[in-house]
């Protein structure tokens, strides 16, 4: 695997074990593909996740604005 590679994958939050993973994988473009697709479908969960963090602190943020104005 070229540097680009392993350092694209470092930039997208890959640990040493998944780039094994993927070296491992290398000659089965298809394998990789569902590897990279797992992968990004975590970052995603991740992402939601956070997002539903600051929902919660935007209610908060809402009400107690909003008891403020009673």
């Amino acid at each position: 695997m070229n540097d680009s590679i392993r350092q694209n994958l470092i930039d997208a939050g890959c640990d040493s074990e998944f780039i094994k993973m993927f070296e491992s994988c290398i000659s089965d473009k298809r394998k990789c593909e569902k590897l990279l697709a797992a992968h990004r479908r975590e970052l995603l969960d991740e992402v939601h996740a956070k997002e539903d963090n600051i929902s919660c602190l935007d209610y908060l943020v809402f009400m107690m604005k909003k008891e403020d104005l009673k």
